[in-house]
C-alpha cells in the first residue's frame, strides 16, 4: 500500500534491580543499546519500572508495608530530573522514541507513571495512571484526564495506558478519539499468576482490533530469588509468578512474533502502518463506524489543580473571560468550559467533548 511506513518495535522484559538505587535504570539504559542494535526504534519497558513495582504491596498487610513504602518513596523518580535526562539522552542517541514506566515522586506523594521520549530526547508526554487498582491505591495518587492523550513522535501517533486502565473503555476511547497508531501498554508482570496473562492477552489483542492501531505491551520479571525476598512466606510466592505477556500486536489482532511468558528477553517485530488504514477501512470505531448523535465522550482534559485562583473582582472575571477565549473559540459547555475535541488536523471532533479550563 502507498502509505507503507516500517516502524521496527521492541518490547522488553527484563527483571529490575531491587537492590541498588540506580540498577534498574542501568539495565534500562543497556536494553536500549541492544534494542537498537537489533535496529529499533520504538521501545517500551514494563509498568512503573523504575526503580521496580511495589510487588510487596500485593503480598505484605499494611502495617507491616513502612519500611517498604518508604525505601520506594527514596529511589523513586522526579521528573524532570536524572533519569529522565539519562533515558532522554538515549532515545537522542539512538534515534528511538522510548515508553518508560516509572514511580514518580513529587513531593509527598507517588503516581504510576509513564514517560513518552521523541527520538530527539524530548519528553512528549508524561501521565499518570488514572485510578490505581486495588493495593496499588495506598502507593500511589491518582492521575488525571491532562494525561488521556496521544503525541505526535518520530514513529507515529503514540498513546499509552498503564495495566487495568485498558479495562475503562471511556479511557481507551478517549485515546482511540485522537486516533493513535501505536498504543504503549505496561503491567507488572509475575504477579496474581497464569490467568493474569491469559486475560491481558485478550485485553491488548481486542484493543488493537478496536483502536485499528498497533500494540506493544511489556510485562516485568522477577527471578525465583527475588519472589522469594519479596514473598519471604513461602505459600505467597504463587502470587508473585505468572502474569507475563509481553507482545507485539497488529491492527488485525495478530501477534507479530510469539509472546514472551517465561523469564527475560526483548521481542523485536517490524510494524507496517499502512495496516491502521487497512482495518479503519473496514472498521473505523472513532469514524465511518461511530454514532456520535447517539454515543460520546465527555473528557475533562484540564489538571487537577491543588489550588485554585478565586475571582476576586469584575477585572479576574474578564481576565479569565480572555484567557478562556484565547485559548478555544469553540462553544462552551453545559456545565464548564470548553468544546468538542480536534482530530489529527485540527478539525473538530464531534466524538469527544472536551472541558477546557
Amino acid at each position: 500500500m502507498s502509505d507503507s511506513r516500517i516502524v521496527r518495535a521492541a518490547a522488553v522484559q527484563i527483571a529490575p534491580d531491587l537492590e541498588r538505587p540506580d540498577g534498574t535504570l542501568e539495565r534500562v539504559l543497556n536494553a536500549v543499546d541492544e534494542a537498537a542494535a537489533k535496529g529499533a526504534r520504538f521501545m517500551v519497558f514494563p509498568e512503573t519500572f523504575v526503580p521496580y513495582y511495589p510487588y510487596f504491596s500485593f503480598v505484605l498487610p499494611p502495617a507491616l508495608q513502612g519500611g517498604e513504602h518508604l525505601k520506594l518513596y527514596e529511589r523513586a523518580v522526579a521528573v524532570p530530573g536524572p533519569v529522565t535526562q539519562a533515558v532522554g539522552a538515549a532515545a537522542r542517541r539512538h534515534g528511538a522514541v522510548i515508553v518508560l514506566g516509572v514511580n514518580e515522586r513529587d513531593h509527598g506523594s507517588l503516581y504510576n507513571t509513564q514517560l513518552i521520549f521523541d527520538a530527539d530526547g524530548s519528553l512528549k508526554l508524561k501521565r499518570r495512571k488514572i485510578t490505581p487498582t486495588y493495593h496499588e491505591r495506598m502507593i500511589w495518587g491518582q492521575g488525571d484526564g491532562a494525561g488521556l492523550d496521544v503525541v505526535e513522535t518520530a514513529v507515529g501517533r503514540v498513546g499509552a495506558l498503564a495495566c487495568w486502565e485498558h479495562y475503562n473503555p471511556l479511557a481507551r476511547y478517549a485515546l482511540m478519539a485522537r486516533h493513535e497508531e501505536i498504543h504503549a501498554a505496561q503491567f507488572p508482570g509475575s504477579l496474581v499468576g497464569q490467568i493474569f496473562a491469559d486475560q491481558m492477552e485478550v485485553t491488548i489483542r481486542h484493543h488493537a482490533l478496536e483502536a485499528a492501531c498497533f500494540v506493544v505491551n511489556a510485562t516485568g520479571w522477577l527471578t525465583d530469588a527475588q519472589v522469594a525476598e519479596v514473598c519471604p512466606e513461602k505459600r505467597l510466592r504463587g502470587a508473585c509468578r505468572g502474569g507475563n505477556c509481553t507482545a507485539i500486536v497488529s491492527p488485525e489482532g495478530k501477534h507479530l512474533v510469539e509472546p514472551l511468558k517465561e523469564g527475560e528477553g526483548i521481542l523485536i517485530a517490524d510494524m507496517d502502518l499502512a495496516l491502521v488504514t487497512k482495518r479503519k477501512r473496514m472498521m473505523d470505531s472513532v469514524g465511518h463506524y461511530a454514532r456520535p448523535e447517539l454515543l460520546s465522550l465527555l473528557h475533562d482534559d484540564r489538571p487537577a489543580p491543588f489550588v485554585h485562583r478565586p475571582i476576586r473582582s469584575q477585572t479576574d472575571i474578564r481576565s479569565l473571560d480572555h484567557e478562556q477565549h484565547s485559548a478555544s473559540d469553540e462553544p462552551s459547555l453545559t456545565g464548564g468550559h470548553g468544546g468538542v475535541g480536534r482530530d489529527a488536523d485540527g478539525a473538530p471532533d464531534q466524538r469527544v467533548a472536551i472541558l477546557r479550563r
